[in-house]
């Protein structure tokens, strides 16, 4: 039988760890028909791809995305896809589309995302002829899906479809029992569905949008553990996923949750897979990953749990506009500017005496202390700024310039240019190669946590597959070598579709054809440059991308190539559909 496309004398990695091979892939009905070592029969065949000197991989898995509003506009995310991401997970950190009403959703979407809240809206308006999760997965299976899709049920979402925003971000205010058992319900039903489980989050960093709330914490973080605990147990029924985020100033949540996934204690029966956010590096709080590392191998081997850590492979790098960075929600005063939208009275605000002093005693009592941000003014760098001679300089450059606190030079350089003309960028951690190393051969960490499809201004992961294999190649060819090629490949693929149960990661025999072809001379300086593109379905909003599209010759999902040399083919994620909703357990 002839084939639909057959991929000719590529370095073939299946997914599953093992030392590639050069192979002959034949693909069939969107499925791998055959892999050899000897030329295929190219008779008939419409299309042949020559991979020679090129890697064949399966499409990388995406554990970390907030691409539920964008994937109404955009249903091609072509961003990922072009950098070989076939399978992307939506639905985290508690916020999903899937019960919540288009301004309940917005409000808690658009402000913890930096996702324009007026095309949040305008998407849900538009699109949700949905009341439930079977109606909710039908429509994103009637889009012209480029890649292929999973995702969470939030439980913000579905606290504020029971309890109604504002009794849901009302710290003293309790679900009765019957709302309890309708979450139940409800989660129950979108286990049957196929969602992969459910999303929490219980660091109270992030903030609802709107003028209702506005700048409330969201709704998971003001749950108690005896409403998890009935909903975790719904998880623990069918071995469905519990992803969420620990509030580090309180460590004992981080033991909860090992507790939760635990299938031994108080005679439970069943684990609850869980995927926390997150492993990092970070410059605020040196050795937390490890700190992180050995909880889950001491905890997972003490309760018999299943938990991981998701981590970044890469630098952590973020960009801000002024004051627009969630990791000014850690404190309060920087929480109150960022609750006012008007730009002349957030100028005002920051100009205040009284302010100012406020921000300084939270700022001094936070410096020390853990948190996403390392609070380091010399370490924050002015990349554009309507007076020149500032840029290039770090604040805390300014600030000894000027003989003020760092803090000070800040404020003032914002209030003295418009807050929103002056953009800085700063590493917050995984800045050292050594240690980066270290966590990629970790067991207990997940790569991911790209947040692709957030924070639209604020940083860009969609390449971080490719940055990373370049990272373990470069490594290899140096002669001290990370992971094997096989392995480096496999924690993006394979590894993460058998942890979440998906199917995908994997370019075998018989499973679906979803594959990237990597050029792995391009993998050069180019996967780690700054870049930024307009968004035609946010109005033409510039973001944040990555362009190295040399690199990726092809990427394939289903058995059909959609992005080659540098291009979509005619159509892609308006008129043809490739991608599917992958419900989980279903292979």
């Amino acid at each position: 039988m002839s084939f639909d496309l057959i991929v000719r004398d590529g370095l073939w990695f299946d997914g599953t760890g093992t030392t590639p091979t050069v192979a002959n892939l034949g693909i069939r009905d969107g499925r791998v028909a055959t892999v050899s070592a000897e030329p295929l029969d190219e008779t008939g065949c419409p299309e042949v791809i020559d991979a020679a000197g090129k890697w064949v991989l399966p499409g990388f898995v995406d554990i970390h995305t907030h691409y539920d509003a964008e994937v109404l506009l955009n249903p091609g995310l072509d961003e990922s896809v072009r950098h070989g991401v076939t399978t992307v997970v939506l639905g985290c950190c508690s916020m999903s589309t899937v019960y919540a009403q288009p301004q309940d959703a917005a409000d808690l979407f658009s402000r913890v995302e930096a996702v324009p809240r007026k095309h949040v809206i305008a998407a849900l308006e538009d699109f949700q002829d949905w009341t439930d999760p079977e109606g909710y997965i039908k429509r994103l299976d009637s889009l012209p899906l480029g890649p292929n899709v999973a995702s969470f049920l939030g439980h913000s979402d579905l606290r504020t479809a029971v309890m109604g925003l504002g009794r849901s971000t009302d710290t003293w205010t309790f679900p009765s029992r019957a709302e309890l058992g309708r979450m139940a319900e409800m989660l129950d039903r979108a286990l049957d569905a196929g969602m992969l489980g459910m999303s929490g989050m219980d660091a109270p960093i992030d903030k609802l949008d709107g003028d209702r709330y506005r700048s409330r914490a969201l709704p998971s973080t003001y749950a108690w553990w005896h409403e998890r605990w009935q909903l975790i147990n719904v998880l623990r029924k069918r071995g469905r996923i519990l992803q969420s985020a620990p509030n580090i100033n309180n460590p004992l949540t981080v033991v909860m949750f090992f507790l939760a996934s635990s299938g031994r204690l108080l005679g439970r029966r069943g684990t609850v897979p869980v995927s926390l956010l997150v492993a990092a590096d970070s410059k605020s709080a040196r050795g937390a990953h490890r700190v992180f590392s050995a909880a889950a191998a001491l905890g997972n081997r003490i309760f018999g749990s299943k938990v991981a850590f998701q981590h970044l492979p890469l630098p952590f790098t973020l960009y801000s506009d002024g004051i627009d960075l969630p990791v000014f929600e850690e404190f309060g005063a920087g929480t109150a500017a960022l609750h006012i939208r008007d730009q002349l009275q957030r100028n005002e605000l920051m100009a205040d005496i009284e302010y100012r002093r406020r921000f300084r005693r939270e700022f001094a009592l936070k410096k020390h202390k853990p948190g996403l941000w390392h609070k380091d003014f010399h370490d924050a760098v002015i990349v554009e700024c309507p007076d020149g001679t500032l840029v290039g300089k770090s604040f805390g450059e300014i600030a000894d310039e000027r003989n003020v606190a760092p803090l000070d030079a800040f404020l003032d350089v914002l209030v003295d240019n418009g807050e929103k003309n002056v953009r800085w960028t700063t590493t917050v951690g995984n800045d050292r190669p050594a240690v980066l190393d270290e966590m990629a051969a970790d067991p207990n960490l997940h790569l991911g946590f790209s947040d692709a499809g957030a924070h639209l201004r604020n940083m860009a992961f969609y390449n971080f597959p490719l940055r990373f294999l370049k990272r373990m190649r470069d490594a290899d060819e140096a002669g001290r070598t990370v992971l094997p090629l096989g392995r480096a490949v496999h924690r993006l693929t394979g590894e993460l579709g058998t942890w979440f149960g998906l199917d995908a990661g994997y370019l075998r025999t018989g499973d679906r054809a979803d594959f990237v072809i990597v050029d792995p001379e391009r993998l050069d300086d180019t996967v780690d440059a700054y870049n930024e593109a307009e968004a035609p379905f946010f109005d033409g909003l510039s973001r944040m991308v990555n362009r190295n599209d040399a690199t990726v010759v092809a990427t394939a999902v289903g058995g059909r190539v959609v992005f080659r040399l540098g291009e979509f083919v005619a159509g892609y994620g308006r008129d043809q559909q490739t991608g599917h909703y992958l419900r989980a357990g279903v292979a």
